[in-house]
């Protein structure tokens, strides 16, 4: 078991020494973030505001206490300083977990960094991420001695591979910036919990993930992200080795994500990238470790070839839908039939061959546990629900919890007596957190939110257009379009059109091509960083995207002066975990419209509208195209959510808003 070090106690920021309890209150986290403070006089810029301190008060009761505290801080009022001053003064182990790997990258080697050298406190800290993002040493010289690559782009990156990890130290593959992070030859590089060999890999000593767990486990500050932090809790309950190193307090800042990301770890995956890198993995391992068994290599392709077949049993178009509406069809059936057989062939072959090798022994251990969760799907769920995922290629089965509050909360209590601190600009519906504690099953969490600081009275304007149709009509996303356009022209581009669907952006893509006069990004048509980098760099690009732009996206100056969002964001009705919770809502005699799809549209379109003012100098406009908004009685639950700003629908006064705002200087944008 990994563990922190013991606990550091409070200490001198200048000279390390334990501090009496009256020189530590001189360094309270209230002082330390204060007009006076040294995050003031040490960090160029900051500027601190009332919020952020109360916040800051407020962690530090939290973690002094061992409490549990939900807390609401709207945008630019400095969340993360305000969570790390006291984390780091507090002496205890602390874990924060982060929303993304890239969010995890700024904090570690931009905020935290700044909070430490401020405070001019030595405090240890760490970073770690999964094993996805680091080179794994064996499975690097496996790909090289296969040589097989589809192109010739692909065996030049796999060269700038080799040669980066001649050099690092870390191994985190985030460094290797030649080599685009979409780029299919990291799973080829990289390892997984499936396919690691552990202890008997003949790189277990200077692993990557292994220096990392190392540092990690001397760190008074841990920086993860939370689907490593899930992982740890499903692999604990498993009875493997833990992933994160026990703490005295865990912090999750981007808290609104944690349901989900709960439920996908709380549940059951089965995939046909697991199928097929098992499939090409026993491949290679058998001519690394000589199996001599000669049907071995044709059971594996025969696999390939089943999840193939099998893949093509859910019909050509991509779908996410309920296991039931496709597995009583009799094609359907076959295939999953032939897809278990040639799994269990496979997996009797490599129990054969096992004590070959300790890559075969891995192979034998994989897909004796596919098998297992494929007998799952077979057998059909108790409480949970069943469903499926297909893109052009590939499927991912499903078996998702159809609550996690109770499995959440007894793994949290599991871990003894801690501070927990749930932190994100999105969190409550109005000023209401009961929807995000009892999906977590928080019940007896303190509760604070704090108002963003910015003037949105004068910084933003709200505009709903006039005489669009119900959002369930045809041509609703083509009347949303030529809505758009004026207000396009009016902002000069600078805009973000964000869509509740990949159909809609795919109608809006081909409606907006060759009518603007501004640069179009669309999501799709290049890595999410690639469409960000160049939408900053063009300074009056126009970029649409759905669901991975609604959230996590910084861009502050005049470059983003304008979000429009076609619809209010309610789930699908026929998504079936939507669709099996509502109907488990029901059954209980609850509303689920009120209770789940309302609170979670709320909290979704917060965060869409959150793109638009992420700086004291920003200036812009938010348009909201769907009439329910204004024309049904939950639109105001909506409209309180949303940062006080004027509401007009006329567009002659978002032509004035953009006019008033005057010449601007697109250089100014940052991501």
């Amino acid at each position: 078991m990994l563990m922190l070090p013991a606990r550091a106690g409070r200490r001198n920021p200048k000279s390390g020494q334990r501090l009496h309890m009256s020189e530590f209150e001189r360094w309270r986290s209230r002082e330390a973030v204060g007009p006076g403070g040294p995050l003031a006089r040490r960090i160029p810029g900051f500027a601190p505001r009332p919020a952020q301190q109360k916040m800051a008060h407020a962690v530090e009761k939290a973690l002094e206490s061992r409490k549990t505290l939900v807390a609401e801080s709207g945008t630019g009022t400095g969340k993360t300083y305000a969570y790390l001053v006291p984390a780091l003064l507090s002496g205890l182990r602390v874990i924060v977990s982060t929303g993304t790997r890239t969010l995890q990258d700024q904090l570690f080697r931009r905020d935290l960094p700044r909070v430490r050298d401020a405070l001019e406190l030595p405090a240890r800290v760490a970073l770690l991420k999964g094993r996805g993002n680091y080179l794994c040493l064996h499975r690097l010289g496996v790909t090289a001695e296969e040589g097989r690559f589809a192109t010739r782009a692909q065996s030049a990156e796999f060269q700038r591979i080799r040669a980066w990890a001649f050099g690092t130290r870390s191994g985190d593959i985030a460094e290797a910036g030649e080599v685009p992070e979409e780029s299919e030859l990291w799973p080829r590089v990289t390892s997984t919990a499936d396919n690691c060999l552990g202890g008997q890999c003949a790189h277990y000593d200077e692993c990557f993930v292994n220096r990392a767990r190392r540092e990690a486990a001397g760190a008074e500050l841990l920086v993860v992200n939370h689907h490593l932090f899930f992982a740890d809790l499903a692999l604990r309950e498993e009875g493997f080795a833990q992933l994160l190193p026990s703490a005295d307090a865990v912090i999750f800042d981007e808290a609104h994500q944690l349901p989900e990301i709960a439920s996908d770890f709380f549940g059951v995956t089965l995939s046909s990238h697991q199928l097929r890198n098992l499939g090409r993995d026993t491949i290679s391992e058998d001519l690394r470790e000589a199996s001599g068994l000669a049907t071995l290599r044709p059971a594996a392709e025969a696999l390939e070839k089943a999840v193939q077949d099998f893949r093509l049993a859910f019909g050509i178009e991509a779908r996410r839908d309920h296991w039931d509406r496709v597995a009583g069809t009799g094609a359907f059936k076959d295939a999953l039939r032939a897809l278990h057989e040639h799994l269990e062939e496979l997996t009797v072959q490599l129990e054969t061959v096992a004590g070959r090798g300790p890559g075969l022994a891995n192979c034998a251990r994989r897909s004796q546990a596919l098998r297992e969760r494929l007998e799952r799907f077979e057998a059909g769920p108790l409480d949970e629900i069943a469903w499926f995922e297909t893109g052009p290629r590939s499927f991912m089965l499903r078996l998702t919890p159809l609550s996690i509050a109770r499995e959440f909360g007894s793994r949290i209590a599991g871990l003894g007596a801690k501070a927990w601190v749930y932190t994100s600009a999105t969190l409550a519906v109005g000023e209401d957190f009961s929807h995000f504690t009892g999906q977590l099953g928080l019940e007896d969490a303190h509760t604070a939110r704090w108002e963003s600081p910015f003037d949105y009275a004068s910084q933003a304007l709200l505009y709903v257009p006039p005489g669009l149709p119900d959002p369930a009509s045809r041509d609703y996303t083509l009347r949303v379009v030529e809505a758009a356009l004026p207000v396009l022209r009016a902002s000069e581009g600078r805009a973000f059109l964000l869509f509740t669907s990949h159909r809609a952006l795919r109608i809006a893509a081909e409606q907006l091509a060759g009518r603007l006069d501004y640069p179009l990004f669309v999501q799709g048509t290049a890595a999410r960083a690639q469409l960000l980098e160049r939408f900053v760099a063009a300074g009056n690009g126009v970029l649409l995207g759905t669901a991975s732009f609604w959230e996590g996206v910084d861009v502050k100056g005049p470059t983003l002066s304008c979000v429009v969002i076609d619809k209010l964001p309610f789930g699908s009705p026929e998504d079936p975990v939507l669709k099996a919770r509502s109907e488990a809502m029901t059954a209980a005699g609850r509303n689920p419209f009120r209770e789940f799809q309302l609170p979670e549209a709320v909290i979704a379109l917060k965060q869409g509208a959150g793109r638009l003012i992420r700086d004291a100098a920003d200036r812009g406009v938010l348009v909201i195209c769907d009439p329910r908004l204004l024309s049904r009685s939950y639109g105001r639950l909506f409209l309180d959510s949303l940062p006080p700003m004027p509401l007009t629908r006329a567009q002659a006064d978002v032509e004035r808003f953009f006019r008033e705002a005057g010449a601007v200087d697109t250089d100014t944008a940052t991501l």
